[in-house]
């Protein structure tokens, strides 16, 4: 190796070097962060405010979350934001049952942004008091189950499936095969359960009248001066109406300090946090994996 070459491999060592210094050193500041978040001194007796955005999906992190919430002592009450225009049955349920156990012991706000749709209104529908914004978009109350049919293009192509299976109703509907209408009817049969469920949860909780109650499972949207009207919201406004009644019906004064809460993700490492995470973690969080592995899922709308 003459002269030239070795000053060339000592400038790439030196290069490298200081690449991985300076990975190091973001490793250790995120590392520091996160030891340090741990270590903030709780807060005293303040309200907790709790987000919820975009489609509703089930989330272990946000129910272990919200159980925090509802055994912390210096929590005298959750308003909970939602801005979503619904999500899975499952996920949506969760949340529900979620909130209504911080309900057995502490008042439950909402308020409701651009959209609360759907899985957003089952969300309202767990608060004790609701209000949204006279052109919030709400109600939806619905449940659709979809299955997208490829058969005939498969046909065009020439692909055809192979497919064994231990019964009928196995996998069906097929994305692979014509409709089959005895599939469809034993598909709206659990429409119709979930749908029951969502309808008995409004009547339950909002104690509306048959008239309303009747246009409101048509599954149609509302805007919040639409949804006052018909009783599936208790007042206009956001966040100070949300504080002022707290303050009026139980004492708990706006000027107590608001805490927001965040689920927060756990990274494997700090090098994880830094390169990335793995091409399942990325479809969990756009909420496609199940959709991906199955083909089929339900929805609120």
């Amino acid at each position: 190796m003459n002269q030239i070459e070795e000053y060339e491999e000592r400038k790439k060592l030196r290069r490298s070097r200081f690449r991985w210094r300076i990975i190091a050193g973001l490793a250790v500041l995120v590392a520091g962060g996160m030891v340090l978040a741990q270590m903030a001194p709780e807060p005293g007796p303040h309200v907790a405010r709790f987000d919820v955005n975009g489609v509703i999906t089930s989330d272990l992190d946000r129910t272990k979350l919200l159980r925090k919430i509802a055994e912390n002592d210096q929590v005298q009450a959750i308003l909970v934001r939602i801005n979503s225009p619904g999500g899975t049955v499952t996920g949506s349920e969760e949340l529900y049952d979620s909130l209504r156990e911080i309900g057995e012991t502490k008042p439950v706000v909402a308020t409701m942004g651009d959209v609360a749709a759907s899985g957003g209104y089952i969300t309202a529908l767990a608060a004790d008091q609701v209000f949204a914004m006279s052109n919030t978009i709400t109600g939806s109350v619905g449940v659709i189950f979809q299955s997208p049919n490829v058969h005939e293009l498969m046909d065009k192509v020439g692909v055809q499936m192979v497919e064994i299976k231990s019964g009928e109703l196995k996998a069906q509907p097929s994305p692979f095969k014509p409709v089959d209408p005895a599939i469809i009817v034993s598909e709206e049969v659990l429409v119709e359960d979930s749908f029951d469920w969502f309808v008995g949860l409004v009547q339950e909780r909002r104690e509306i009248g048959d008239n309303a109650l009747s246009e409101v499972k048509r599954g149609g949207i509302f805007t919040g001066r639409m949804a006052l009207e018909r009783g599936l919201i208790d007042g206009l406004g956001g966040l100070d109406e949300a504080r002022d009644w707290l303050d009026e019906t139980h004492d708990i004064g706006s000027d107590l300090e608001l805490v927001q809460y965040e689920v927060i993700q756990e990274s494997p490492s700090p090098l994880g946090f830094l390169f990335g995470t793995k091409a399942g973690d990325a479809l969990d969080a756009l909420s496609l994996r199940d959709r991906f592995t199955t083909g089929l899922w339900a929805i609120y709308r």
